[in-house]
Protein backbone atom coordinates (compact mmCIF):
# COMPACT_ATOMS: atom_id res chain seq x y z
CA UNK A 1 0.00 0.00 0.00
CA UNK A 2 1.20 3.50 -0.79
CA UNK A 3 2.22 5.45 2.31
CA UNK A 4 -0.68 7.40 3.82
CA UNK A 5 0.29 11.08 3.71
CA UNK A 6 -2.30 12.44 6.14
CA UNK A 7 -3.89 10.88 9.21
CA UNK A 8 -7.54 11.93 9.32
CA UNK A 9 -9.02 12.35 12.79
CA UNK A 10 -12.38 14.08 12.66
CA UNK A 11 -11.77 17.74 11.88
CA UNK A 12 -8.02 17.32 12.41
CA UNK A 13 -5.47 16.32 9.76
CA UNK A 14 -1.93 15.29 10.68
CA UNK A 15 0.93 15.25 8.18
CA UNK A 16 2.55 11.81 8.55
CA UNK A 17 5.90 12.94 7.10
CA UNK A 18 6.88 14.56 10.41
CA UNK A 19 6.77 12.91 13.85
CA UNK A 20 4.23 14.25 16.31
CA UNK A 21 3.87 13.79 20.05
CA UNK A 22 0.82 12.55 21.91
CA UNK A 23 0.83 13.49 25.59
CA UNK A 24 -0.48 10.97 28.12
CA UNK A 25 -3.16 12.02 30.60
CA UNK A 26 -4.13 9.18 32.93
CA UNK A 27 -7.41 9.65 34.80
CA UNK A 28 -6.74 6.59 36.93
CA UNK A 29 -5.69 5.88 40.51
CA UNK A 30 -3.46 2.93 39.54
CA UNK A 31 -1.57 3.54 36.28
CA UNK A 32 1.97 2.18 36.52
CA UNK A 33 3.79 5.52 36.21
CA UNK A 34 1.53 8.36 37.38
CA UNK A 35 -1.64 6.80 38.72
CA UNK A 36 -3.58 9.20 40.91
CA UNK A 37 -1.51 12.24 39.97
CA UNK A 38 -3.89 14.00 37.57
CA UNK A 39 -7.34 12.49 38.03
CA UNK A 40 -9.03 15.60 39.43
CA UNK A 41 -10.55 17.68 36.63
CA UNK A 42 -8.71 20.95 37.35
CA UNK A 43 -5.35 19.23 37.89
CA UNK A 44 -5.85 17.12 34.78
CA UNK A 45 -6.62 20.19 32.67
CA UNK A 46 -3.53 21.97 33.98
CA UNK A 47 -1.40 18.92 33.19
CA UNK A 48 -2.85 18.67 29.69
CA UNK A 49 -2.15 22.35 29.04
CA UNK A 50 1.47 21.91 30.15
CA UNK A 51 1.86 19.05 27.69
CA UNK A 52 0.35 21.17 24.92
CA UNK A 53 2.62 24.10 25.78
CA UNK A 54 5.60 21.73 25.58
CA UNK A 55 4.66 20.68 22.07
CA UNK A 56 2.17 17.82 22.25
CA UNK A 57 -0.46 18.04 19.50
CA UNK A 58 -2.77 15.32 20.90
CA UNK A 59 -3.81 14.54 24.48
CA UNK A 60 -4.54 10.86 25.10
CA UNK A 61 -7.00 10.44 27.98
CA UNK A 62 -7.27 7.08 29.71
CA UNK A 63 -9.59 5.95 32.48
CA UNK A 64 -8.55 2.31 32.89
CA UNK A 65 -5.06 1.09 33.74
CA UNK A 66 -3.99 -1.71 31.39
CA UNK A 67 -0.67 -2.36 33.10
CA UNK A 68 0.25 -6.07 33.40
CA UNK A 69 -1.95 -7.78 35.98
CA UNK A 70 -4.55 -5.02 36.13
CA UNK A 71 -8.25 -5.70 36.64
CA UNK A 72 -10.92 -4.48 34.25
CA UNK A 73 -12.82 -1.34 35.23
CA UNK A 74 -16.58 -1.08 34.80
CA UNK A 75 -17.87 1.01 31.94
CA UNK A 76 -19.68 3.27 34.42
CA UNK A 77 -16.51 3.95 36.40
CA UNK A 78 -14.35 4.48 33.33
CA UNK A 79 -16.90 6.85 31.81
CA UNK A 80 -17.13 8.87 35.00
CA UNK A 81 -13.35 9.27 34.99
CA UNK A 82 -12.86 10.34 31.39
CA UNK A 83 -15.99 12.08 30.06
CA UNK A 84 -15.63 15.38 32.00
CA UNK A 85 -12.05 15.99 30.91
CA UNK A 86 -12.58 14.79 27.33
CA UNK A 87 -15.49 17.24 27.03
CA UNK A 88 -13.53 20.09 28.63
CA UNK A 89 -10.47 19.60 26.43
CA UNK A 90 -12.53 19.20 23.26
CA UNK A 91 -14.40 22.40 24.07
CA UNK A 92 -11.01 24.15 24.15
CA UNK A 93 -10.26 22.91 20.64
CA UNK A 94 -7.77 20.22 21.69
CA UNK A 95 -7.30 17.09 19.61
CA UNK A 96 -8.37 14.50 22.19
CA UNK A 97 -7.73 10.77 21.99
CA UNK A 98 -9.66 8.37 24.20
CA UNK A 99 -7.63 5.37 25.35
CA UNK A 100 -10.23 2.66 25.90
CA UNK A 101 -11.11 -0.91 24.95
CA UNK A 102 -14.83 -0.45 25.64
CA UNK A 103 -17.20 0.49 22.83
CA UNK A 104 -19.64 2.35 25.08
CA UNK A 105 -16.86 4.56 26.47
CA UNK A 106 -15.46 5.23 23.01
CA UNK A 107 -18.90 6.18 21.65
CA UNK A 108 -19.66 8.52 24.54
CA UNK A 109 -16.28 10.24 24.25
CA UNK A 110 -16.62 10.75 20.50
CA UNK A 111 -20.03 12.28 21.12
CA UNK A 112 -18.51 14.88 23.44
CA UNK A 113 -15.62 15.72 21.10
CA UNK A 114 -12.88 13.07 21.11
CA UNK A 115 -11.36 12.76 17.62
CA UNK A 116 -9.28 9.59 18.12
CA UNK A 117 -10.11 6.17 19.55
CA UNK A 118 -6.98 4.45 20.89
CA UNK A 119 -7.94 0.81 21.48
CA UNK A 120 -5.27 -1.32 23.22
CA UNK A 121 -7.24 -4.45 22.31
CA UNK A 122 -6.91 -3.65 18.61
CA UNK A 123 -10.61 -3.36 17.73
CA UNK A 124 -11.17 -7.07 18.40
CA UNK A 125 -14.61 -6.33 19.71
CA UNK A 126 -17.34 -6.19 17.07
CA UNK A 127 -19.12 -3.39 18.93
CA UNK A 128 -15.92 -1.32 18.95
CA UNK A 129 -15.54 -1.80 15.20
CA UNK A 130 -19.15 -0.66 14.80
CA UNK A 131 -18.35 2.52 16.74
CA UNK A 132 -15.33 3.10 14.49
CA UNK A 133 -17.46 2.68 11.37
CA UNK A 134 -20.16 5.02 12.66
CA UNK A 135 -17.90 8.06 13.21
CA UNK A 136 -15.02 9.89 11.55
CA UNK A 137 -12.51 9.62 14.42
CA UNK A 138 -8.94 8.54 13.83
CA UNK A 139 -8.26 5.00 15.06
CA UNK A 140 -5.19 3.57 16.79
CA UNK A 141 -5.16 -0.21 16.39
CA UNK A 142 -2.81 -1.83 18.90
CA UNK A 143 -1.50 -5.38 19.24
CA UNK A 144 -1.96 -7.02 22.64
CA UNK A 145 -1.45 -10.73 23.23
CA UNK A 146 -4.25 -11.84 25.57
CA UNK A 147 -5.65 -9.52 28.22
CA UNK A 148 -3.90 -7.12 30.64
CA UNK A 149 -4.52 -9.48 33.58
CA UNK A 150 -2.52 -12.34 32.03
CA UNK A 151 -0.65 -10.95 29.01
CA UNK A 152 2.80 -11.17 30.61
CA UNK A 153 2.44 -14.72 31.97
CA UNK A 154 4.36 -16.45 29.15
CA UNK A 155 4.40 -14.49 25.87
CA UNK A 156 5.70 -16.63 22.99
CA UNK A 157 6.39 -15.83 19.34
CA UNK A 158 8.29 -17.47 16.51
CA UNK A 159 8.86 -14.09 14.84
CA UNK A 160 7.41 -11.27 16.87
CA UNK A 161 7.78 -8.59 14.17
CA UNK A 162 6.01 -10.58 11.46
CA UNK A 163 3.30 -11.93 13.77
CA UNK A 164 2.49 -8.51 15.21
CA UNK A 165 2.52 -6.87 11.78
CA UNK A 166 0.26 -9.53 10.27
CA UNK A 167 -2.21 -9.18 13.15
CA UNK A 168 -2.35 -5.39 12.80
CA UNK A 169 -2.87 -5.58 9.06
CA UNK A 170 -5.67 -8.10 9.54
CA UNK A 171 -7.41 -5.82 12.05
CA UNK A 172 -7.03 -2.86 9.72
CA UNK A 173 -8.61 -4.93 6.95
CA UNK A 174 -11.61 -5.71 9.16
CA UNK A 175 -12.15 -2.00 9.75
CA UNK A 176 -11.79 -1.14 6.09
CA UNK A 177 -14.31 -3.86 5.19
CA UNK A 178 -16.84 -1.88 7.28
CA UNK A 179 -16.15 1.26 5.28
CA UNK A 180 -13.44 2.84 7.43
CA UNK A 181 -11.07 4.87 5.24
CA UNK A 182 -7.43 3.70 5.46
CA UNK A 183 -6.45 7.33 6.09
CA UNK A 184 -8.15 7.12 9.50
CA UNK A 185 -6.08 4.14 10.68
CA UNK A 186 -2.86 4.25 12.71
CA UNK A 187 -1.18 1.04 13.92
CA UNK A 188 0.67 0.39 17.19
CA UNK A 189 2.82 -2.74 17.78
CA UNK A 190 2.00 -2.62 21.48
CA UNK A 191 5.31 -2.47 23.31
CA UNK A 192 4.99 -4.21 26.66
CA UNK A 193 1.60 -5.74 25.92
CA UNK A 194 2.17 -9.48 25.88
CA UNK A 195 5.89 -9.21 25.05
CA UNK A 196 8.99 -9.76 27.13
CA UNK A 197 12.05 -7.48 26.98
CA UNK A 198 13.63 -9.48 24.16
CA UNK A 199 10.44 -9.32 22.09
CA UNK A 200 10.25 -5.57 22.60
CA UNK A 201 13.89 -5.11 21.56
CA UNK A 202 13.32 -7.22 18.44
CA UNK A 203 10.31 -5.06 17.53
CA UNK A 204 12.31 -1.90 18.09
CA UNK A 205 15.22 -3.18 16.01
CA UNK A 206 12.85 -4.16 13.20
CA UNK A 207 10.51 -1.17 13.38
CA UNK A 208 11.10 -0.26 9.74
CA UNK A 209 9.27 -3.47 8.79
CA UNK A 210 6.14 -1.98 10.35
CA UNK A 211 6.49 1.43 8.76
CA UNK A 212 6.83 -0.12 5.29
CA UNK A 213 3.13 -1.11 5.40
CA UNK A 214 2.03 2.38 4.40
CA UNK A 215 -0.06 3.03 7.50
CA UNK A 216 1.16 5.59 10.04
CA UNK A 217 2.57 3.88 13.13
CA UNK A 218 2.64 4.87 16.76
CA UNK A 219 5.32 4.00 19.31
CA UNK A 220 3.97 3.86 22.86
CA UNK A 221 6.79 2.67 25.07
CA UNK A 222 7.12 5.52 27.55
CA UNK A 223 8.59 4.48 30.93
CA UNK A 224 7.59 0.83 30.49
CA UNK A 225 9.24 -2.02 32.35
CA UNK A 226 11.19 -3.39 29.40
CA UNK A 227 13.01 -0.05 29.14
CA UNK A 228 14.21 -0.56 32.70
CA UNK A 229 15.43 -4.05 31.77
CA UNK A 230 17.34 -2.86 28.69
CA UNK A 231 18.49 0.60 29.76
CA UNK A 232 18.26 0.56 33.54
CA UNK A 233 15.96 2.56 35.78
CA UNK A 234 14.26 0.75 38.63
CA UNK A 235 11.31 3.14 38.83
CA UNK A 236 9.25 4.45 35.89
CA UNK A 237 10.32 8.03 36.61
CA UNK A 238 13.97 6.96 36.27
CA UNK A 239 13.36 5.98 32.62
CA UNK A 240 12.71 9.40 31.09
CA UNK A 241 15.68 9.72 28.73
CA UNK A 242 15.74 6.00 27.99
CA UNK A 243 12.09 6.33 26.93
CA UNK A 244 13.07 9.24 24.70
CA UNK A 245 15.85 7.08 23.21
CA UNK A 246 13.30 4.39 22.31
CA UNK A 247 11.08 7.01 20.65
CA UNK A 248 14.06 8.32 18.69
CA UNK A 249 14.95 4.81 17.51
CA UNK A 250 11.39 4.23 16.29
CA UNK A 251 11.04 7.64 14.63
CA UNK A 252 14.34 7.12 12.80
CA UNK A 253 12.77 3.98 11.33
CA UNK A 254 9.55 5.64 10.26
CA UNK A 255 7.28 5.88 13.31
CA UNK A 256 4.83 8.77 13.09
CA UNK A 257 3.41 9.32 16.59
CA UNK A 258 5.10 8.93 19.94
CA UNK A 259 2.82 8.55 22.94
CA UNK A 260 4.80 9.80 25.95
CA UNK A 261 4.73 11.03 29.51
CA UNK A 262 7.73 13.35 28.96
CA UNK A 263 6.77 15.68 26.14
CA UNK A 264 9.40 18.41 26.53
CA UNK A 265 12.33 15.98 26.50
CA UNK A 266 10.93 14.12 23.49
CA UNK A 267 10.38 17.31 21.51
CA UNK A 268 13.91 18.48 22.39
CA UNK A 269 15.42 15.19 21.23
CA UNK A 270 13.47 15.33 17.97
CA UNK A 271 14.83 18.82 17.33
CA UNK A 272 18.36 17.39 17.39
CA UNK A 273 17.42 14.97 14.61
CA UNK A 274 16.89 17.99 12.33
CA UNK A 275 20.28 19.54 13.12
CA UNK A 276 23.55 19.10 11.24
CA UNK A 277 25.70 16.27 12.55
CA UNK A 278 27.62 17.12 15.73
CA UNK A 279 31.06 15.76 16.55
CA UNK A 280 31.48 13.94 19.82
CA UNK A 281 34.29 12.02 21.50
CA UNK A 282 33.58 8.83 23.43
CA UNK A 283 36.06 7.36 25.93
CA UNK A 284 36.13 3.56 26.20
CA UNK A 285 37.70 1.42 28.90
CA UNK A 286 37.72 -2.18 30.11
CA UNK A 287 39.76 -4.10 32.68
CA UNK A 288 37.88 -7.38 33.17
CA UNK A 289 37.27 -10.27 30.79
CA UNK A 290 38.47 -10.03 27.20
CA UNK A 291 39.21 -6.31 27.21
CA UNK A 292 39.85 -5.86 23.50
CA UNK A 293 36.74 -7.86 22.58
CA UNK A 294 34.62 -5.69 24.88
CA UNK A 295 35.93 -2.48 23.30
CA UNK A 296 35.35 -3.87 19.82
CA UNK A 297 31.75 -4.85 20.66
CA UNK A 298 31.18 -1.39 22.11
CA UNK A 299 32.58 0.30 18.99
CA UNK A 300 30.32 -1.85 16.82
CA UNK A 301 27.35 -0.96 19.04
CA UNK A 302 28.10 2.76 18.80
CA UNK A 303 28.44 2.50 15.02
CA UNK A 304 24.95 0.95 14.95
CA UNK A 305 23.28 3.74 16.92
CA UNK A 306 20.59 5.69 15.06
CA UNK A 307 21.56 9.03 13.49
CA UNK A 308 25.24 8.32 14.24
CA UNK A 309 28.42 7.74 12.24
CA UNK A 310 31.70 6.36 13.55
CA UNK A 311 34.49 8.55 12.14
CA UNK A 312 37.74 7.40 13.76
CA UNK A 313 39.22 5.42 16.63
CA UNK A 314 42.45 5.94 18.49
CA UNK A 315 44.98 3.26 19.24
CA UNK A 316 43.94 0.99 22.11
CA UNK A 317 46.25 1.86 24.99
CA UNK A 318 47.18 -0.04 28.14
CA UNK A 319 46.90 2.23 31.16
CA UNK A 320 47.23 2.19 34.90
CA UNK A 321 43.94 2.37 36.85
CA UNK A 322 42.85 5.80 38.00
CA UNK A 323 41.64 6.74 41.48
CA UNK A 324 41.28 3.15 42.75
CA UNK A 325 44.67 1.50 42.35
CA UNK A 326 43.99 -2.05 43.57
CA UNK A 327 42.74 -3.42 40.25
CA UNK A 328 44.00 -4.64 36.89
CA UNK A 329 45.29 -2.34 34.15
CA UNK A 330 42.85 -1.03 31.58
CA UNK A 331 42.49 -1.16 27.83
CA UNK A 332 41.44 2.34 26.73
CA UNK A 333 40.58 4.10 23.49
CA UNK A 334 38.68 7.15 22.27
CA UNK A 335 36.17 7.17 19.41
CA UNK A 336 35.29 10.16 17.27
CA UNK A 337 31.69 10.11 16.07
CA UNK A 338 29.21 12.34 14.30
CA UNK A 339 25.69 12.22 15.61
CA UNK A 340 22.28 13.85 15.71
CA UNK A 341 21.38 12.18 18.99
CA UNK A 342 20.59 14.50 21.87
CA UNK A 343 23.47 14.26 24.40
CA UNK A 344 21.18 12.68 27.02
CA UNK A 345 19.95 10.13 24.47
CA UNK A 346 23.55 9.36 23.51
CA UNK A 347 24.37 8.91 27.21
CA UNK A 348 21.59 6.40 27.89
CA UNK A 349 22.50 4.47 24.73
CA UNK A 350 26.08 4.20 25.99
CA UNK A 351 24.79 3.05 29.38
CA UNK A 352 22.68 0.42 27.59
CA UNK A 353 25.84 -0.92 25.93
CA UNK A 354 27.58 -1.01 29.32
CA UNK A 355 24.64 -2.89 30.77
CA UNK A 356 24.64 -5.37 27.87
CA UNK A 357 28.35 -5.97 28.52
CA UNK A 358 27.54 -6.97 32.09
CA UNK A 359 28.79 -3.89 33.90
CA UNK A 360 27.71 -3.87 37.53
CA UNK A 361 28.20 -0.64 39.47
CA UNK A 362 29.44 -1.75 42.89
CA UNK A 363 31.47 1.26 44.01
CA UNK A 364 33.01 4.32 42.38
CA UNK A 365 35.91 3.53 40.03
CA UNK A 366 35.51 -0.21 40.57
CA UNK A 367 36.75 -2.77 38.00
CA UNK A 368 34.41 -2.90 35.02
CA UNK A 369 33.74 -4.90 31.90
CA UNK A 370 33.01 -1.73 29.97
CA UNK A 371 33.10 1.98 30.71
CA UNK A 372 31.82 4.51 28.18
CA UNK A 373 31.89 8.28 28.73
CA UNK A 374 31.00 11.24 26.54
CA UNK A 375 34.06 13.48 26.68
CA UNK A 376 32.90 16.32 24.47
CA UNK A 377 29.99 17.25 22.18
CA UNK A 378 30.18 20.02 19.59
CA UNK A 379 29.11 23.46 20.86
CA UNK A 380 27.51 21.88 23.93
CA UNK A 381 28.21 22.82 27.52
CA UNK A 382 25.91 20.82 29.78
CA UNK A 383 25.61 20.51 33.53
CA UNK A 384 22.86 18.60 35.32
CA UNK A 385 22.54 15.65 37.68
CA UNK A 386 22.85 13.14 34.82
CA UNK A 387 25.47 14.63 32.52
CA UNK A 388 28.28 17.20 32.56
CA UNK A 389 29.91 18.29 29.29
CA UNK A 390 32.74 18.61 28.56
CA UNK A 391 33.65 15.75 30.89
CA UNK A 392 35.01 17.48 34.01
CA UNK A 393 37.83 14.96 34.63
CA UNK A 394 38.87 14.34 31.04
CA UNK A 395 42.06 16.40 31.01
CA UNK A 396 43.54 14.91 34.19
CA UNK A 397 43.54 11.40 32.67
CA UNK A 398 46.42 10.28 30.46
CA UNK A 399 44.26 7.52 28.93
CA UNK A 400 41.92 10.26 27.66
CA UNK A 401 44.34 13.04 26.70
CA UNK A 402 46.77 10.87 24.72
CA UNK A 403 44.15 9.29 22.43
CA UNK A 404 42.33 12.63 22.03
CA UNK A 405 45.55 14.27 20.83
CA UNK A 406 46.19 11.30 18.55
CA UNK A 407 42.83 11.93 16.86
CA UNK A 408 43.23 15.72 16.82
CA UNK A 409 46.61 17.25 17.75
CA UNK A 410 44.98 20.68 18.21
CA UNK A 411 41.80 19.42 19.94
CA UNK A 412 39.71 22.04 21.70
CA UNK A 413 36.69 21.20 23.86
CA UNK A 414 33.26 22.79 23.50
CA UNK A 415 33.92 25.22 26.36
CA UNK A 416 37.04 26.53 24.60
CA UNK A 417 39.57 24.58 26.69
CA UNK A 418 42.58 23.36 24.70
CA UNK A 419 43.48 19.71 25.22
CA UNK A 420 47.03 19.57 26.55
CA UNK A 421 49.09 17.24 28.68
CA UNK A 422 49.64 19.90 31.36
CA UNK A 423 46.97 18.68 33.77
CA UNK A 424 47.52 14.90 33.58
CA UNK A 425 47.61 13.28 37.02
CA UNK A 426 45.97 9.86 36.70
CA UNK A 427 45.75 6.77 34.48
CA UNK A 428 49.25 6.78 33.02
CA UNK A 429 49.59 4.98 29.70
CA UNK A 430 52.10 2.12 29.89
CA UNK A 431 51.87 0.69 26.39
CA UNK A 432 49.82 0.10 23.25
CA UNK A 433 47.63 -2.93 22.53
CA UNK A 434 45.92 -2.88 19.14
CA UNK A 435 43.67 -0.99 16.76
CA UNK A 436 39.88 -1.33 16.62
CA UNK A 437 38.18 -2.51 13.43
CA UNK A 438 35.85 0.29 12.39
CA UNK A 439 32.52 -0.97 11.05
CA UNK A 440 30.56 1.12 8.59
CA UNK A 441 27.89 3.18 10.34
Amino acid sequence: MKRIQEWQCGRFRFDTSQPIVMGILNQTPDSFSDGGCYNALDIGLEHAQRRLDEGAVIIDVGGESTRPGSDEVSIEEESARVLPIVRALADKGVAVSIDTRHAAVARACVEVGAVIINDVSGFRDEDMRAVAASCDAGLVVMHMAGEPKTMQDDPTYENVVLEVRDYLLAQAAKLEALGVAPERICLDPGFGFGKNAEHNWEMLAGYNAFAEDGYPYMVAASRKNFIGVLYGGEKPRDRVWASVAVSVRAVEQGAFITRVHDVAQTIEAFSYLKRPLSRAYIAMGSNTGDRLAELQKAADGIAALPATRLIAASTVYESEPAYFDDQATFANAVLEIETRLHPQVLLVELQRLERAAGRIRTFKNAPRTLDLDILDYTDTVWNDDLLVLPHPLALERDFVVTPLLELDPVCELADGTAVTRDGIRYGAIIGTLDMLDLQES
